[in-house]
């Protein structure tokens, strides 16, 4: 039963870095799966990237390769995502995802933890 909360989300202007964080409740993050989804305005659910339980491997969405980054550290419970070169098309409300799993998914229906989302706005 972990519980993930989302951080970082905020206003920033194209070109500028924003970093989200997510918190996890569970000491053993080290045996979930994280992910970060995305939900742009009147568009649905997206997958943005992902990170294997032992942090070794990402997967990443082909819009947001190379700008950001997926990390995690197990000690601190905690899962990152640092978002650099930000596109008004990357505003969208951000979703931090668990999966009780060492195989990394990239569909929503594998993922059976979320947090609340955290809004990101990028202005042009």
């Amino acid at each position: 039963q972990v519980q993930l909360v989302e951080s970082g989300g905020g206003l920033v202007q194209a070109g500028g870095s924003l970093r989200l964080s997510c918190a996890a409740s569970d000491r053993t993050l080290s045996r979930y799966v994280m992910g970060w989804f995305r939900q742009p305005p009147r568009k649905e659910r997206e997958f943005v990237a992902a990170t294997s339980s032992s942090g070794e491997i990402t997967y990443y969405a082909d819009s947001v390769k190379g700008r950001f980054t997926i990390s995690r550290d197990n000690a601190k419970n905690t899962v990152n995502l640092q978002m650099n070169s930000l596109k008004p098309e990357d505003t969208a409300v951000y979703y931090c995802a668990g999966r009780l799993s060492s195989t990394i998914r990239a569909g929503q229906s594998d993922y059976n933890y979320w947090g609340q989302g955290t809004q990101v706005t990028v202005s042009a």
